[in-house]
């Protein structure tokens, strides 16, 4: 396992969210450089920090113009490089967000490759030949471009219409204007890639947490085509950079870990039944539970056996960019009890950044940079009680997206005093992960009910710890057989305990249980 991967928590910083040290009201490299040392103290192991290269921002930068540049609005590519180097003082690592997917319809290798005259860049993009040739059930195409340029044929785009597709082939190609995976057109994208990496991981970049990674090669029904091509950049770039670190978009490690990535995430998309637990009304963790943990652990059990199968790593986050926040679905004494189970999972948990503290989803914003109903979980980080919450002095109009306007709202400063706070709690779960071996990625998970209360245990050697959920108002009393007594290493609500292999759980706890 790579080195950063041990032991490893995850921060995830969405940049221009975070913290404004020039007073534009936009987050900016430095701003996180002066919270490395809030980071490490929590216990964090390593950042995920969202896109920074240079954008147009219409889809939050995850619309490149230029992978090899930072967006002017955080610093320079000087900065940046300052920052990995500030990060790993205090032994943190920092994977930053590739999009080899497509760029910006602003990007100059998108400019020359409109132009009608044959160039370097005519193939860099999926067009067809005619103007009047659609994508039609092609796979991984969600639109196209038109008459925008001289030139003939329309473009694909992978997400938003500013997005054109980059060209990596087409599994079993049908028509005359697309090419083999294996076709110079495909080869000579698949090497700017690898120059990209290349180019900021020699910076100190420690890696790269890889944007909708499942969608490089189109009509790839079964992804076969996708996962040799990841092999073969993997092939290269690991001899270059054994301990670089790469992480999928994907939510299927039995592809992902087979392609060759060190690690996956659950997704709240597709069968992952991930929202059901936390991110949904009335989710699993809440009193009315109406999400079933079952649906989530058939799926999840057999994620689980992949990463076993293929030597890799899921993760479990507690929400992303790309949904309304944790707290939206979940109140405090519930989130407390997400992070218990987070923390005890095996894979890695990722943070994102403000749901240490309980932030809250803003909803019915007017969308900023492509985020729509996203836009409300992207608001600015809440410090301290001073002008616009610490995150900037900017005027508060002049903020890049609305802050919570509520003046009780949560702040670092308030819950960092509090050691029944939200934030205390997550610094002790950290903690107690860190400490433990037998609750860190890889050891051994088995379920024991899926139902109120949930249990589980994590197993090493002769290492045992049972953890036990109630997210229900009721105390519940339940057989565990084998098991006669055991030492309680952490609890939030009141503790659980076990007497002749019965065990009662109160209302509203968790409890991890070193079995003897």
């Amino acid at each position: 396992m790579k080195k950063i991967l041990k032991n490893a928590i995850f921060y995830e910083i969405y940049p221009q969210s975070f913290l404004d040290t020039n007073g534009d009201g936009i987050g900016d490299f430095n701003g996180i450089i002066q919270k490395l040392d809030y980071i490490k103290d929590l216990g964090f192991t390593a950042i995920w920090m969202n896109p920074c290269f240079d954008s147009p921002f219409t889809d939050a930068g995850y619309d490149v113009r230029d992978y090899y540049k930072v967006a002017p609005r955080y610093g320079t590519n000087d900065d940046l490089k300052n920052l990995f180097s500030e990060a790993h003082k205090r032994g943190l690592s920092v994977i930053l967000d590739l999009v080899p997917g497509h760029t910006s319809y602003d990007c100059e290798w998108f400019k020359k490759s409109m132009l009608a005259e044959k160039n370097e860049y005519t193939d860099r993009y999926v067009w067809t030949d005619c103007i009047t040739t659609l994508f039609q059930n092609v796979s991984g195409i969600n639109g196209c471009l038109r008459g925008i340029s001289d030139r003939d044929g329309c473009c694909a785009v992978n997400f938003f219409s500013t997005q054109p597709a980059l060209n990596y082939g087409f599994a079993n190609p049908s028509e005359s204007w697309q090419c083999a995976v294996d076709s110079e057109a495909a080869l000579s994208t698949r090497a700017e890639m690898l120059n990209v990496m290349r180019f900021w991981l020699s910076l100190g970049c420690d890696g790269f947490r890889v944007d909708m990674a499942s969608s490089l090669v189109k009509n790839d029904y079964d992804h076969a085509a996708t996962i040799r091509l990841w092999q073969e950049v993997f092939a290269v770039i690991r001899k270059e950079f054994p301990e670089a670190v790469f992480v999928s978009e994907w939510g299927e490690p039995k592809k992902s870990l087979l392609a060759g990535f060190d690690m996956d995430f659950l997704l709240h998309f597709g069968p992952s039944h991930y929202s059901e637990m936390f991110h949904m009304k009335d989710p699993f963790f809440s009193p009315n539970g109406q999400g079933k943990a079952k649906e989530f652990f058939i799926n999840y059990l057999d994620c689980y056996r992949q990463t076993k199968e293929y030597h890799g790593l899921m993760s479990l986050p507690s929400g992303n960019h790309d949904m309304e926040r944790l707290s939206y679905f979940c109140d405090e004494t519930q989130m407390k009890l997400v992070y218990a189970f987070m923390f005890s999972m095996p894979g890695i948990p990722f943070v994102y950044y403000g749901d240490e503290i309980g932030m809250r989803y803003v909803p019915n914003l007017t969308s900023v940079e492509g985020g729509f109903f996203r836009t409300g979980a992207r608001t600015p980080m809440q410090w301290n009680n001073e002008k616009n919450a610490g995150f900037s002095t900017a005027s508060p109009e002049k903020l890049y997206v609305t802050q919570d306007a509520d003046m009780n709202r949560p702040t670092v400063e308030k819950q960092l005093k509090d050691s029944n706070s939200i934030l205390s709690e997550v610094k002790r779960l950290i903690a107690i992960r860190r400490a433990n071996e037998v609750l860190q990625e890889t050891a051994d998970f088995e379920l024991i009910s899926d139902d109120i209360p949930l249990l589980y245990t994590r197993t090493l050697g002769e290492e045992k710890v049972l953890v036990a959920i109630n997210p229900s108002e009721t105390e519940r009393v339940v057989p565990v057989k084998g098991i006669k007594q055991a030492e309680v290493i952490y609890a939030v609500g009141q503790q659980a305990n076990v007497e002749s292999e019965i065990l009662t759980l109160p209302a509203f706890s968790a409890t991890y249980l070193s079995v003897k």
